[in-house]
């Protein structure tokens, strides 16, 4: 842990997995805002640094003042750290089936706007956002909306950098590409996103860096003691069909083209997280908020993950507290950023205020 950098306001908080990341870089998350109760409840069980209790409101109706006021920061004084990830949904691929969505109609779209606005009012020295990497797609949902995100930067008066970065080639366990963007008030030292530690396959290709292999599931779960969860077995049309799935594989175990001797789906007829089991020798694939009931990863025991088991998948420390219904805690985490992957950004961020001016 470094020392602290300076206060951090942080922006559509969740359970807090990016801002796990920002203070083990060194900055103290002072305020949130976060309309979840179950994600604003796990933010106060888990961080002492907040000066006020988690906002709990719709960002579109709270001023920029009351959130600085909530960190403590009064009249001219402007926080170190403006650090969020607004809701995804508009731009996420699991979102794209839906037309209005694809032609970016998404009214949660608007949702970065309040970044922004946030950002123009309060000033900070610098700031992180972070989103699915999907707002980056050359499509008409997600480029022009990162195209008037980085618009509406610039006329704030801040310099810009993003890059898209996978989880799991900064060491997290679990592929998981996000995008990153990040800057400084127009002149100031800009941060550079850190650089891969980590490398690996990754879909058609290989990922990151190659002097260290990525952290494997079988790894970070090895030695963690769990008690069963209600609702873990996998029931229901197709439960039956995971024991015999071997672990890293999906439904296509059960195509003709695989050679299964009584088939029963074509080839690439399903989603791929369908019945997809984790390896032990490889990273987590992405781990949703809100999977379906035949949507993995599955354990290679052929149940569930247990809530343990996603901390371990995604870094938060093991004695992290959630709060509320285990679909809740699913959604809470699903939805997170992994906090050793947000101290990496964090880092980065803290390198470049290192010198400059209050």
């Amino acid at each position: 842990m470094t020392s602290h950098q300076g206060i951090a306001i942080s922006l559509f908080s969740g359970c807090g997995g990016l801002d796990l990341g920002v203070e083990g870089a060194g900055f103290r998350v002072a305020a949130a805002i976060e309309i979840n109760d179950d994600a604003a409840d796990t933010m106060e069980k888990n961080f002492d640094g907040l000066r006020s209790p988690v906002v709990r409101q719709d960002i579109r109706e709270v001023s920029t003042q009351d959130l600085l006021e909530a960190g403590g920061l009064g009249a001219g004084e402007r926080p170190d750290l403006l650090v969020g990830g607004p809701p995804c949904i508009a731009f996420s691929k699991s979102g794209f089936w839906l037309d209005y969505k694809r032609e970016g109609r998404d009214p949660a779209a608007g949702l970065l706007q309040a970044y922004t606005r946030v950002l123009t009012e309060a000033r900070p020295r610098a700031f992180l956002l972070e989103n699915v990497y999907a707002l980056t797609f050359r499509n008409r949902a997600g480029r022009p909306a990162f195209e008037r995100l980085l618009a509406e930067i610039a006329a704030a008066g801040y310099d810009v950098r993003w890059r898209v970065l996978n989880a799991a080639d900064y060491g997290v366990p679990q592929l998981r590409p996000r995008v990153f963007v990040t800057g400084v008030p127009r002149g100031e030292r800009l941060p550079k996103l850190p650089e891969p530690t980590h490398g690996g396959q990754w879909e058609r290709g290989h990922t990151g860096h190659a002097s260290h292999p990525h952290v494997t599931a079988g790894a970070v779960l090895a030695g963690l003691t769990t008690e069963p969860e209600p609702g873990e077995s996998v029931n229901g049309q197709w439960g039956h069909l995971l024991p015999a799935i071997p672990p890293g594989d999906n439904y296509l175990h059960y195509t003709a083209k695989r050679g299964h001797p009584q088939p029963l789906f074509e080839w690439r007829s399903r989603y791929w997280n369908f019945l997809l089991k984790l390896s032990p020798e490889r990273p987590a694939p992405t781990i949703q908020a809100q999977p379906g009931p035949y949507v993995g990863p599955f354990h290679w025991e052929d149940r569930r993950l247990r809530v343990a088991e996603l901390k371990r998948l995604f870094t938060f420390p093991d004695d992290f507290a959630f709060v509320g219904s285990r679909r809740s805690v699913q959604a809470q985490i699903g939805n997170a950023v992994p906090p050793l992957l947000a101290m990496r950004a964090g880092e980065a961020v803290a390198t470049a205020l290192q010198g400059m001016p209050g």
